[in-house]
């Protein structure tokens, strides 16, 4: 995660998505954290939506009007599993080149999908793109088939859950106050 202070609460309407499968682990990071947010009172005009594996709904909610779209999910970038990442994707610096003929894929769309996505269907309907995308990431351990997060990946939770009611601005609980399960170093990997 970036060592930067974070941002200033961004002004406007507000949308914390969730997303990831919580079939293949570590992937359901981000529908955790957002059900462990939904605890936490939020601030006027923030909204708060487990996007689950529904990219293509995630790109046109994200037209509705948003000015900061703060996305929740997992994020391989080699770090150490837990580790949590804090990228704004309107910034090139933080930014992956996003492909140009981005395939639809209802149940396995990434993020750099979703806005890839995004920007066809902004330019297509006319309607306005949120100003900023902030991703709050968290390295995965594992994401083979299988339900329940891994022990980092699920103490990281906890913190995810404090960072972003940091960036929009609400009162952040104390410590291991967020409710979220305790970590397991079991998981249920009984395929579908």
């Amino acid at each position: 995660m970036s060592s930067d202070p974070p941002p200033t609460p961004p002004p406007g309407r507000t949308l914390i998505a969730g997303v990831g499968n919580i079939f293949l682990g570590d992937d359901g990071f981000g529908v955790e954290a957002v059900r462990a947010l939904g605890a936490h009172p939020l601030p006027d005009g923030v909204e708060l939506v487990d996007a689950g594996v529904r990219g293509v709904h995630l790109a046109y909610r994200m037209l509705d009007g948003y000015d900061t779209v703060l996305l929740v999910d997992a994020a391989a970038r080699g770090g150490e599993p837990g580790a949590l990442y804090l990228l704004d994707a309107t910034d090139p610096a933080d930014t992956v080149a996003r492909p140009e003929n981005t395939p639809i894929d209802a149940h396995h769309m990434t993020p750099d999908a979703v806005l890839a996505l995004l920007d066809t269907l902004s330019a297509g309907t006319g309607a306005r793109r949120p100003q900023r995308v902030l991703v709050v990431g968290c390295e995965p351990a594992d994401t083979a088939e299988g339900i329940g997060l891994s022990a980092p990946v699920a103490t990281a939770v906890d913190e995810a859950v404090r960072l972003v009611l940091r960036l929009v601005g609400a009162d952040e609980p104390e410590p291991a106050a967020t409710g979220a399960p305790a970590a397991t170093s079991e998981r249920n990997t009984t395929p579908c």
